[in-house]
């Protein structure tokens, strides 16, 4: 703001996601109007979570839209907090991503809630009383601003303000976002997605920009060539012991790929048939919003996808667990089964019970399947931590760990380059966002490598005119 009124110049302001894959929040202000790209939750360390409590640099009833690149709780998972800070703007986003989203805040909620009526209760929290971030109410007033709309369809967000989605082949209803702010074009990925996805497409290229907002959660590495032998060794031999395998698995998109990759090993003969317990309430209702969607011609589904994932549910012997009580005995099961539950990185959900009862047992196997993000209990077990803290005590680990890197649905470094090499013409910049402080310099280094491009890896709260 400067005397004669707001400054015209198109802003960018990095509210969160630097140096952390978390939290995604990127403000672009154009005089007196305003957007944010992601509303995400911080998750993993302490330090990072706290950063959910404080009050934001922007004013939430000042923002004319949000919108959403896609459903994961960490680029969406912040928006009832801007609701109850008075934000009553529009959502806008793909129509699965509304669908996914809406599954993903109810159940956020309820968690959090949960937490503190659990801690509370124990007594654990360093809180008096321990309180959610935000509670069901405020879901409830935060879904009618969900605004859905079509891929490759320009939508007004502000007077000067617009933006295109376009898929990222990341999860059901993912995208990149072009915005166009004040006579510039700013391309965020979002989560980028890879070509090997067996339900989705690959990302769309990119178009024409002149500023590019890019992840790196994978920045500073490759993804192996997939080793099916792994996630099949580990499953015989927890078998052979009597015990579980427990699999983490984030409930949007990653339970599909699990059952997916469970049924090609049964059909193979490298893996004996186990009951497999999906054991999420949250990963069971964003299955069915896969299934409806596999009905349906998109642009971001593979020809044949629904087939594959009909398939994959009907030749396996999979149970639905939906109660809690028949969840509790999935704690410590008396015969050998494979039980899938959320979250991913066991930070929260049905999980976080079973780690605490089947860590102890030598017999179980824990199995990694995404990426784990720093001060997560799933970066600690794959670090090799001989004890995890749950519920205010700390708990051995004596079952096996293992990590199956076959799971990634994120672009690494090189898919990210080849994505961004795609473009029609080099931006004037590109920002490294959405990954740990290495991975970010380090996409930002071949960037300007490889391709010639000027990166930078911005700092938090720095703000960049895009003009």
């Amino acid at each position: 703001m400067n005397e004669l009124g707001p400054d015209p110049s198109p802003v960018l302001t990095f509210q969160g996601a630097t140096g952390t894959v978390t939290g995604s929040r990127f403000h672009i202000a154009v005089a007196d109007q305003g957007v944010l790209v992601d509303a995400g939750l911080y998750q993993g360390l302490s330090a990072l979570r706290r950063r959910n409590w404080e009050e934001p640099d922007l004013s939430p009833a000042d923002l004319d839209a949000v919108v959403l690149t896609h459903a994961h709780l960490d680029h969406c998972g912040y928006l009832p907090r801007l609701v109850r800070g008075g934000f009553v703007g529009r959502v806008v986003c793909t129509r699965e991503t509304a669908q996914l989203a809406t599954i993903v805040l109810r159940d956020s909620a309820h968690l959090q809630e949960e937490d503190a009526r659990y801690a509370n209760k124990v007594g654990f929290s360093k809180h008096h009383p321990a309180l959610p971030l935000y509670a069901a109410a405020d879901v409830e007033r935060t879904l009618p601003l969900l605004d859905p709309v079509l891929y490759a369809v320009r939508t007004p967000l502000a007077d000067d303000i617009a933006v295109t989605l376009n898929p990222a082949g990341h999860i059901l209803g993912s995208s990149t976002a072009l915005v166009e702010a004040g006579g510039t074009r700013t391309v965020f990925s979002g989560d980028l997605g890879r070509q090997s996805h067996p339900l989705l497409a690959p990302p769309v290229p990119p178009p024409a920009a002149d500023i590019m907002v890019v992840e790196s959660t994978y920045g500073d590495r490759t993804h192996p060539e997939p080793d099916p032998d792994v996630l099949a060794d580990a499953v015989r031999r927890t078998a052979a012991r009597g015990g579980t395998v427990l699999i983490p698995a984030f409930a949007v998109d990653r339970t599909e790929l699990v059952l997916l990759e469970l049924r090609r090993l049964l059909e193979a003969g490298d893996i004996p048939a186990l009951p497999i317990y999906v054991d999420s309430p949250m990963a069971l209702s964003a299955m069915e919003v896969y299934r409806r969607a596999m009905g349906e011609s998109s642009p971001q589904l593979r020809r044949g996808a629904g087939t594959l994932l009909r398939a994959a549910v009907d030749g396996l012997d999979v149970h639905a667990v939906s109660e809690a009580a028949e969840s509790q005995r999935l704690n410590q099961p008396s015969f050998p089964c494979i039980v899938v539950s959320a979250s991913g990185m066991g930070t929260g959900g049905r999980v976080v019970h079973h780690l605490a009862h089947q860590l102890p047992d030598p017999r179980n196997t824990v199995v990694l399947t995404g990426y784990q993000a720093a001060g997560t209990r799933g970066r600690q077990l794959g670090d090799g931590a001989s004890k995890v803290k749950i519920h205010g005590r700390y708990v051995p680990v004596r079952a096996e760990i293992v990590t199956v890197s076959d799971f990634s649905v994120h672009a690494d470094a090189g898919e990210m380059l080849a994505w961004l090499a795609s473009a029609p013409e080099p931006p004037r910049a590109v920002y490294v966002v959405h990954g740990e402080g290495h991975a970010s310099q380090q996409l930002a280094a071949r960037i300007e490598e490889e391709l010639g491009w000027f990166a930078v890896v911005p700092r938090l709260g720095e703000r960049v005119r895009l003009d």
